[in-house]
């Protein structure tokens, strides 16, 4: 048998799925008009441009799937009339000056960002019921310090209980901290968000969205009730959204960003060099920790600072374990 000879004729080529050669280049997007990021909701963004008006966007496929969260400010193109029915394009993200972000995956240390560009951070906690926790006002401060951000805790439901004591500890920290109760005067609190971005953040029930009904009358927010059996909060939000302080939308009067009630805010994309740092009333403690301190001995300097005289001071212990809490470090 004779082997066949091949030759050119024999040879098939694929045929292009386009006859439109791919071009490298892309658009430069000049035409692009400035907006605020207000919401993010399954795939629909929506905007405010500075003129005041409310546009639908969506992504475009280049910037990724999680490019964009509330406080982005954006370029968007196609059609920008805000009209019922139409749909604008996001085509380019402005660096971030900030970011308030938390570990959902401690394991991976997968970060997930909430909000962006924010000038202050309003710890919302309530006098009780829920009870406040110092280990989660600890980690938005370690957040707040770490990118910038002014944190200010807000002590809700004054009416109801009396605060406790260890909030007054954040004054030393140089925190302002602010009460108020259902119905009083917020005179104070407005002039401190005139002209800012403002995040509030807390556990549900504390009463963020009461607050927000107050601040922020045309934001119709829907308010919730605690769970008398669990003290949980039932959350009245499902994501972060920015509201315009002025009802006219004049965009230089300030925002406020609500965001649902939070029960788990992870730090461990945060360095832990930068959380130590972050507790600046035992940061010359920590200097007189051995080199490599693991800060979980019994020869660490933080142990001992807690009771000098082998006597524990209550307030010295429950600052430490909060830090110990925030690194993870598990005593034996």
């Amino acid at each position: 048998m004779v082997a066949r000879k091949f030759d050119e004729s024999d040879v098939r080529i694929r045929p292009s799925r386009s006859t439109r050669p791919r071009s490298k280049d892309r658009p430069s997007h000049s035409d692009a008009i400035n907006a605020l990021v207000t919401t993010v909701d399954r795939g629909r963004t929506t905007c405010i441009t500075v003129d005041g008006t409310i546009v639908i966007a969506m992504k475009s496929r280049e910037l990724g799937p999680k490019s964009v969260v509330v406080g982005d400010q954006v370029g968007i193109v196609g059609d920008t009339s805000g009209a019922a029915g139409s749909l604008a394009r996001i085509v380019t993200v402005q660096e971030r000056k900030n970011s308030l972000s938390r570990t959902v995956d401690d394991v991976a240390k997968v970060e997930r960002i909430i909000v962006a560009n924010i000038d202050q951070l309003i710890i919302v906690v309530a006098a009780t019921n829920p009870e406040p926790r110092r280990g989660l006002i600890d980690r938005f401060l370690v957040s707040a310090f770490h990118e910038g951000i002014t944190p200010i805790i807000l002590v809700t439901k004054i009416d109801l209980g009396e605060p406790p004591t260890f909030l007054n500890e954040y004054r030393n920290l140089n925190v302002q901290v602010l009460m108020t109760q259902k119905g009083g005067d917020l005179s104070q609190l407005r002039e401190i968000l005139h002209g800012k971005t403002s995040v509030l953040v807390g556990h549900s029930g504390v009463g963020k969205s009461t607050l927000i009904n107050a601040l922020v009358p045309h934001a119709e927010r829907v308010i919730g009730k605690v769970n008398e059996v669990t003290g949980r909060g039932r959350h009245t939000s499902s994501s972060a959204i920015a509201l315009p302080l002025s009802m006219d939308l004049k965009l230089s009067d300030g925002w406020i960003i609500d965001t649902p009630g939070i029960r788990a805010f992870g730090l461990a994309h945060i360095d832990p060099n930068r959380i130590i740092a972050s507790f600046t009333d035992l940061r010359d403690v920590v200097a007189q920790c051995m080199p490599n301190c693991s800060h979980s001995e019994a020869g660490c300097a933080l142990t001992q600072w807690a009771a000098p005289n082998g006597e524990i001071i209550p307030k010295r212990q429950a600052r430490i374990e909060s830090l110990r809490s925030l690194l993870d470090i598990k005593l034996d």
